[in-house]
């Protein structure tokens, strides 16, 4: 794919008590603009109401700020996707990763998020808004945890999210790599966050110390870890 796209294993405002976070900070630097307009997509949790109004809080008086609602919530109703072609940023939130591509394909969004991106639109999201971006991923979707295979594939190979923040998250996803389940891939910790640019990873970020990112790789009949040097944005 050709542009930015900024993956978040867990951290952001999703998961800050008061709505801070340097990794927020970094994605909007990252649109070299003092007011970017940036458009939350809750799509996989639903169009929860709560979630969206912390995206609002988080980046009141410094974005833009707007919510796209495929599923008619109020305050929003429903959304047009092509206001997604107008953002400097678009950031997906968490929640199940299977239904929010199916939502996702049925109201067209793929081909605008993949011509939005070329465009300058950084795309951005946490757990399943990095899981969505790449062809496959390791999911909760289902309730255990589970291999996906039929992601959107703007990025290469699979993701993993809170790798070592959720357990049984890493020996699953080694496994997956390992067997051939999952093509080798990426492994984002929670507070830490991986750049790709035009398809390739460029920097990992975190906002509190000692948070890993790791390519996974099959290595013979397992799966190796290569660690990202990973640059410190502040926080705790």
């Amino acid at each position: 794919m050709i542009g930015t796209v900024l993956t978040l294993g867990g951290g952001g405002f999703s998961m800050s008590d008061d709505g801070s976070s340097a990794i927020d900070d970094h994605l909007l630097d990252l649109t070299g603009k003092d007011a970017p307009k940036v458009c939350f997509v809750p799509t996989a949790s639903g169009d929860d109401h709560g979630y969206s109004r912390r995206f609002e809080e988080a980046f009141a008086g410094r974005a833009r700020t707007s919510v796209l609602s495929l599923f008619c919530r109020e305050p929003w109703g429903y959304t047009d996707p092509q206001v997604l072609l107008e953002q400097d940023v678009v950031y997906v939130g968490g929640g199940s990763t299977a239904n929010l591509l199916a939502v996702w394909r049925r109201h067209g969004l793929p081909d605008l998020l993949t011509t939005a991106a070329a465009n300058g639109t950084v795309l951005a999201g946490i757990s399943a808004g990095m899981n969505c971006w790449f062809a496959a991923s390791s999911t909760d979707s289902f309730g255990p945890l589970a291999p996906l295979d039929d992601g959107l594939g703007l990025l290469p190979g699979s993701a993993c999210p809170h790798y070592l923040g959720e357990a049984e998250r890493r020996d699953a996803y080694l496994g997956w790599v390992a067997s051939g389940v999952l093509p080798e891939g990426y492994a984002v910790d929670e507070y830490a966050a991986l750049r790709f640019v035009d398809g390739e990873p460029v920097e990992a970020v975190s906002e509190r110390p000692g948070r890993p990112v790791l390519r996974v790789e099959r290595d013979g009949v397992g799966a190796r870890e290569v660690p990202f040097d990973v640059r410190p944005l502040g926080g705790r």
